[in-house]
């Protein structure tokens, strides 16, 4: 049964994350905030009006990238505390103070990249000729210009960030400070509710009438905050619209694609593809889970149930361990040693508490190890979203390692191909360890309501949801709570038909993700896993000239588009064939696991 969180001061040490491997001590962060200062003073008294020949060009940027090192440190060294403690005033202010500083910085700074784009192309080519780590940022500046607005704009925009970032604030600070769950209660048993304990514990209960029971309570009450939320997720739409108009795009599909180097041609495909070639295998899908479990029938609150609920094996921190390091294994041993590093030096966030941030994510600052968050739940699907986490971690060191900081911001696009990767490959390897049907069954389930479900069809329908509001505002409209929840309804009803019964509730599925303050960022994970599955099966039918490929597209970092990385893996994603073949896979595991249940669905 699920218990009641802990506060974030007791949970044990061993359970954290080790934040000093960041700055030994909070003193340490303040002395390079002040070299921050001191080198932002320095680069406006030397270079700002002055940026008119490459020379002083590659200079400055040179300066300017020790800067953004530094800057990266302190605002990842003081988010991360807040990330696992909500409740935290003290670290809440101290990130806002230094994400002030950070901005005025930036802000003062502004006229770096405003001077440069105002050269003739000459001297910016020349400038890209004498420069090594910068190259590619110069690039990016040249592909940028037409879009770029007057300096003194550019430097106000800059100044206002933090504002301009409040409406996600907001989200986070509703959803993990301000809303506080009762309890629930089940034939005459009483059960403690929160966001994580739904979300980690609840949805996969086997117990029908508990899960069903707690849905019911988690819906009624983050519909008391739908319109402040719905609120802040208007604010965020109608900002990336008017920097949509401002900078000269003729959509706000084309500004957000502009930074992931991708074409709206491939953003559509992704979404229409899987709605409509996927939605039957998932149907398929949800008629198993209720033929299995004898539901009277099939609902919303019902699909997480996991197809085998007295085959899943308990799995503590230390067992995953040796699951991870064998899995992946098959990457090197430079990726084990991390793999060890990582379990060793406490670069994982592992505790369950109040006011820590849901779901699970890695940062990785330059120069630094990564620092990965989830809530370890001792499942089998801890284990394939520790090994997720752990290949954005081998993804940043690679590229970290090989490149300037400039060339590490990956494109969202292709930044879940290397996470999802390390899922497929633990799948592969734990299919290799048993004959056993049973547990063959229950490794590839947990492959499609894991893996496959949560990238292929929780952040999918999202991406489709997600594409209709921006539709709207587009055309000039603005969102509030009811539209967005329509909005979702029609998107979850076009997409499991009449299979699944959508419990009141279900519509509010749009106020529990962040993704949606992220710009176009939920279709990405289909995108990534569709490079991962055709990857892993080079993988599994080439060996290690599919991996030494795959090594060096993690080191690439951002030197090349989506496109290109794909293809220096031996994938086309120019065409349809990736998509539908990955599509044809899960259909094809799907069939496998009803085949494996003896049920006709």
């Amino acid at each position: 049964m699920a218990k009641e969180l802990l506060s974030r001061k007791d949970v044990p040490v061993e359970l954290t994350w080790d934040l000093s491997l960041i700055y030994a001590t909070e003193e340490d962060m303040y002395a390079d905030l002040a070299k921050l200062e001191k080198l932002r003073d320095e680069m406006v008294s030397s270079y700002k009006g002055k940026l008119n020949s490459a020379e002083t060009i590659v200079k400055c940027l040179d300066d300017y990238r020790k800067l953004y090192e530094l800057a990266v440190l302190i605002e990842d060294y003081t988010y991360l505390a807040v990330s696992v403690d909500y409740y935290d005033g003290a670290n809440q202010e101290r990130n806002g103070k230094i994400g002030r500083i950070i901005s005025a910085t930036f802000s003062a700074l502004s006229f770096v990249e405003s001077e440069i784009v105002e050269q003739k192309e000459e001297v910016i080519e020349a400038a890209i000729e004498m420069a090594k780590e910068s190259k590619n940022f110069l690039k990016d500046i040249l592909r940028e210009k037409p879009h770029k607005l007057h300096p003194e704009a550019e430097r106000v925009l800059s100044a206002i960030s933090p504002t301009i970032n409040s409406p996600y604030e907001v989200y986070n600070v509703t959803k993990l400070a301000d809303m506080k769950f009762d309890s629930f209660t089940v034939d005459g048993e009483e059960f403690p509710l929160g966001y994580s304990l739904f979300e980690d514990d609840y949805e996969y209960d086997p117990r029908t009438n508990v899960r069903r029971a707690a849905f019911e309570a988690f819906s009624k009450k983050i519909k008391q905050y739908e319109n402040v939320t719905a609120t802040a997720y208007n604010a965020t739409v109608q900002h990336e619209k008017t920097m949509a108009t401002l900078r000269g795009f003729d959509s706000v599909f084309d500004s957000l694609l502009f930074p992931q180097k991708v074409s709206r041609e491939l953003y559509d495909r992704q979404i229409d593809l899987i709605m409509e070639k996927l939605a039957p295998h998932m149907r398929k899908y949800a008629r198993l889970i209720k033929k299995l479990h004898n539901l009277d029938k099939m609902t919303y609150a019902d699909l997480k149930l996991p197809i085998d609920t007295d085959y899943s094996p308990k799995v503590t921190i230390e067992e995953s361990k040796q699951y991870i390091e064998k899995g992946l294994s098959i990457l090197g041993e430079d990726y084990v040693k991390m793999i060890q590093t990582a379990y060793k030096d406490r670069w994982v966030d592992f505790a369950q508490n109040q006011g820590k941030s849901t779901g699970g994510f890695c940062a990785s600052p330059y120069g630094r190890n990564s620092f990965i968050l989830l809530s370890w739940n001792d499942r089998m699907s801890d284990v394939f979203t520790l090994a997720h986490e752990l290949g954005h971690a081998g993804h940043f060191k690679a590229c970290n390692n090989a490149q300037s900081i400039f060339d590490t911001q990956v494109s969202s696009y292709f930044v879940e191909s290397p996470s999802t990767m390390n899922e497929l490959l633990m799948g592969h390897y734990l299919l290799k360890t048993s004959d056993d049907e049973r547990f063959r069954r229950w490794v590839l389930s947990n492959m499609v309501s894991n893996t496959y479900y949560h990238n292929f069809v929780t952040h999918l329908l999202e991406a489709a949801y997600q594409r209709e509001v921006y539709k709207i505002v587009d055309a000039g409209g603005s969102v509030q709570a009811d539209t967005l929840s329509g909005i979702m309804k029609d998107v979850l009803t076009k997409f499991w038909g009449d299979e699944v019964e959508l419990t009141e509730g279900a519509e509010l599925t749009w106020m529990r993700q962040p993704h949606y303050y992220m710009g176009l960022y939920s279709y990405t994970y289909s995108a990534g896993l569709t490079v991962a599955t055709q990857v892993c099966k080079r993988i599994e039918n080439e060996g290690n000239v599919a991996i030494e490929d795959w090594k060096k597209v993690l080191a690439a970092g951002s030197t090349k588009a989506p496109v290109e990385l794909a293809a220096m893996a031996g994938i086309d994603i120019t065409t349809d064939q990736p998509l539908i073949d990955t599509i044809e896979t899960i259909g094809g595991m799907i069939d496998e696991i009803c085949k494996l249940s003896h049920v006709e669905v």
